[in-house]
């Protein structure tokens, strides 16, 4: 059976898999210490043109966004988030988990709006009572957002700019980084990207690696963030695993050839389902496209193809979505082809 069901159902790029077994039986020392996690995070800095950053490698998406999340919030605030935001939505409350609520704001496309964000704001503090509140205290976006999405650079500079206005951190969940930056309406730089937030991680696991992902604090990072990676649990003793793949992505530009594969494939979709006469619930720029299709025929497509259940449209149709990846091939979109 093919799939499209996610970014991560195959395993990890070849390349990536090639390293992990050449260095197998270096004996190198743990929790992150090694020398492919200190050239990893060296050769992130200069891809983001920011030599004062610090990186960390972290195990999952969800331990990150806890991570950063938690440790950078005073015990009276929230953070805001789109409704359709990932933390907001599936992450099993695991911030709220931390004391730290998630406050929502209406979603666009699964984009937040600067002026929505700064009315949000503006609301709480002209409250007389803000004081018994939950004070906001970071914002929390995806790039690309749960709908694949993007942002353009003035819409990032925008949203940047109400944070710092009321001196709130914006931080940017790059699960997907490298498809939004690869997206062909992309208007912004990972270095450009790395100037409008506080933090911002570079996706590890949907985009070429096992695991883990990069997290890159543009300025200070909280103190003590690496036992607090380690209290959370997040804390590979073999950090030489995250440490490996991200040197490995890192090299020959990696990371942004693996991504720009998945547009490409992507792109075949979208011309496939046009072709087909199918609607699109949204217009998508990155690897995940969201369709809409006739409960019948999910049904004749049922263990032929994988594809995400993603919501009801109505009564005899449902928004599907389909993900492009590294591992997505010419066939499968032929295979895909004569199934439609």
């Amino acid at each position: 059976m093919i799939s499209f069901a996610s970014d991560y159902v195959a395993g990890a790029h070849p390349e990536v898999l090639k390293r992990l077994v050449e260095t197998n039986m270096d004996i190198l020392t743990g929790y992150g210490t090694d020398t492919y996690t200190l050239s990893a995070a060296e050769k992130i800095k200069k891809a983001c043109n920011c030599p004062d950053a610090e990186v960390f490698l972290i195990s999952g998406g969800t331990q990150t966004n806890q991570l950063v999340i938690s440790t950078m919030l005073q015990p009276y605030e929230g953070v805001i988030s789109a409704s359709t935001g990932h933390i907001n939505v599936h992450e099993a409350g695991a911030v709220e988990y931390t004391g730290h609520k998630v406050l929502s704001i209406p979603s666009h496309d699964g984009k937040v709006v600067s002026g929505e964000l700064k009315d949000y704001i503006k609301a709480f503090y002209s409250d007389e009572s803000h004081t018994h509140m939950v004070f906001p205290g970071m914002l929390y976006i995806s790039f690309p957002t749960e709908y694949g999405t993007i942002y353009s650079k003035q819409e990032l500079t925008d949203i940047y700019n109400v944070c710092r206005e009321y001196d709130i951190s914006l931080f940017i969940d790059g699960a997907r980084l490298g498809y939004g930056l690869a997206s062909k309406k992309c208007d912004i730089t990972l270095p450009e990207l790395a100037k409008l937030c506080d933090v911002f991680y570079i996706g590890g696991t949907k985009v070429g690696a096992l695991c883990g992902e990069a997290v890159v604090f543009t300025g200070k990072a909280p103190k003590h963030f690496e036992t607090q990676i380690k209290q959370h649990g997040a804390l590979l003793a073999k950090g030489r695993l995250n440490g490996v793949q991200f040197d490995a992505l890192f090299t020959d530009d990696l990371y942004m050839k693996i991504s720009k594969h998945a547009i490409e494939m992507a792109d075949k979709l979208i011309s496939l389902f046009r072709e087909r006469g199918y609607e699109f619930f949204l217009d998508s720029p990155t690897n995940q496209q969201f369709v809409i299709f006739n409960n019948k025929k999910l049904k004749d497509l049922e263990g032929k193809v994988g594809f995400s259940l993603w919501e009801p449209y109505d009564g005899e149709h449902t928004v599907v979505r389909f993900a492009t990846s590294w591992s997505t091939t010419d066939d499968e979109i032929e295979e895909l082809k004569k199934l439609l």
